[in-house]
């Protein structure tokens, strides 16, 4: 099946988001999906943090600062 040019065009990469659902950023950063949800869990009010109603986002690079200085084991 191929795509036409305006799903194409739709199509931001992972690295150019300023948003990643949970599963983006469990692929991204290479984390399971259960410990980035539990991270939300237990920093729902950080910066990094993003509600779209009851779902969280993840501000892509905030949470690449909050890895690099807080998370020193996964």
């Amino acid at each position: 099946m191929t795509k036409t040019a305006q799903e194409e065009k739709l199509q931001i990469p992972w690295w150019n988001k300023y948003t990643l659902s949970v599963q983006e950023a469990a692929e991204y950063f290479g984390f399971s999906d259960k410990k980035i949800r539990k991270i939300v869990e237990e920093h729902e009010n950080d910066k990094f943090i993003l509600w779209n109603g009851t779902r969280p986002r993840i501000k892509r690079q905030l949470f690449e600062k909050f890895v690099d200085e807080k998370l020193t084991a996964i």
